[in-house]
């Protein structure tokens, strides 16, 4: 049976007018399609008829439209990959992408946060600060008081939480900016970190516990690197091919078999490469089984629940959201008190990295460097578009130049300048897509 779909928003042809004078195969005569034509194609369906011109003239129609997911800083990863790699070999060698990743653990689970705020199309400048206020919470309730480590762990997390609650309120429910509330945060919260580390103003951690290990500990056995990209490689394809027949089931287009194996294919050969990589070196890290669990649950958050439906609907038009019955200030208070949670854990990381929590601890680059990563892995800074998958890829960027800049001998003020002209470069990217969106309709 044919189906008759609905014409792509991209086409300059008007759309039907519900009296049948328009169509999909655009004939413009109220008939439907003949028996052997080839039905349209409504990109937004992922309808796959056509082969392989089918799916290069797709791919050719998103780049018209300005639809460039993300591809840019996929392409961007691969570009300085190569560069480095032929200035020193070293850099895509075992230790090197080992490191590569643990480093960027932390920054990227606070960029993760950064992710949420932003599809909201406000900013949160305060995680640095919050990161550095929940290293010194935990460091004073566990080596200067004694606490248990794991209940030290729980409450400095939770007063990262209860801080972005308490900025969310500021901005939902007093009506201050959230560019004031959280630059106040980021003073304030800095003060009071070292207020709390004291006059010493350094708390060395047991280098044996279980924040020291969250960054230290790998596992060493080769059967749970591969049995990790095994897992994620089955469950892309499990949900893609379940996906896929729900709405075959529907009655709407869906992908096809032959592309959902691609797909997964595509996927399958770097999660093993990267998997033999780490087993080269020490073996699996924690830290990324971590990372890579927070950023696979809270996507399922953004794109499976009806909470992140409503946190893009802010992000698309707050008047609608409250017309449509959405309670605007739970979602904002909810979104920066996720903000300050997942501030808080990547600061238990950082404080990991050089096990202790000291007057220098969220302060630096790190802001920069967590906006920056949600930006350059496609977030939009205009609010709802995104997904916590911006994180990881924008943070290896920013990881993979300064691991580069520091093989190569390079300085740290050059490594400044090509972060912030990369930055500058995706929210172009970012302005041009939306431009070209809205010209081609899809807005």
């Amino acid at each position: 049976m044919t189906t008759k779909l609905p014409t792509s928003t991209s086409s300059t042809e008007p759309p039907a007018n519900g009296n049948g004078n328009a169509n999909s195969n655009g004939n413009g005569n109220g008939q439907a399609p003949a028996h052997d034509a080839v039905p349209a194609v409504d990109p937004r369906l992922l309808v796959r008829e056509e082969g392989f011109a089918g799916y290069w003239g797709e791919f050719l129609r998103k780049l018209r439209s300005g639809e460039l997911g993300s591809l840019p800083v996929i392409v961007g990863l691969i570009v300085i990959a190569l560069v480095f790699q032929l200035r020193d070999p070293a850099f895509l060698g075992a230790e090197n992408l080992n490191n590569l990743f643990v480093t960027a653990a932390g920054t990227g689970l606070i960029a993760v946060g950064i992710v949420f705020v932003l599809i909201l199309g406000e900013i949160d400048l305060s995680v640095g600060s919050v990161s550095g206020l929940a290293a010194a919470v935990f460091a004073v309730l566990n080596v200067s008081h004694g606490m248990p480590e794991w209940l030290a762990l729980v409450l400095a997390i939770l007063s990262g939480t209860l801080i972005g609650a308490l900025h969310g309120f500021f901005f939902a429910r007093i009506g201050v900016p959230a560019f004031v509330v959280t630059l106040a945060g980021l003073l304030g919260w800095n003060g009071l970190m070292l207020q709390v580390l004291g006059s010493n103003g350094t708390i060395n951690l047991d280098d044996s516990g279980i924040v020291a290990g969250l960054t230290n500990h790998y596992f060493t056995d080769i059967a749970a690197a591969y049995g990790l990209a095994t897992l994620a490689v089955a469950a892309f394809f499990l949900v893609s091919f379940r996906d896929s027949r729900r709405r075959e089931a529907a009655g709407v287009p869906s992908r096809p078999l032959s592309e959902i194996v691609l797909r997964t294919v595509a996927l399958a050969v770097p999660a093993y490469v990267v998997a033999w990589l780490f087993n080269q070196y020490k073996g699996l890290p924690l830290a990324v089984v971590i990372f890579l669990g927070v950023v696979v649950a809270l996507d399922l958050v953004l794109r499976r629940t009806a909470y992140g439906r409503k946190v893009f609907a802010l992000g698309g038009s707050v008047e609608a959201a409250s017309r449509a019955g959405i309670n605007v200030a739970a979602v904002r208070i909810s979104v920066f008190a996720l903000s300050g949670t997942m501030a808080a854990v990547g600061g238990m990381f950082l404080a990991s990295q050089i096990n202790a929590a000291n007057q220098s601890s969220g302060a630096g680059s790190l802001l920069m460097n967590a906006i920056a990563a949600a930006v350059i892995g496609g977030t939009s800074l205009f609010g709802g578009r995104g997904k916590t998958w911006s994180a990881l890829l924008g943070v290896l960027v920013i990881q993979s130049i300064a691991s580069g800049m520091a093989l190569l001998g390079i300085a740290s003020a050059v490594q400044y300048m090509i972060t912030g002209a990369v930055l500058l470069a995706a929210v172009v990217i970012d302005s041009v897509s939306r431009r070209t969106q809205k010209t081609a309709g899809r807005a």
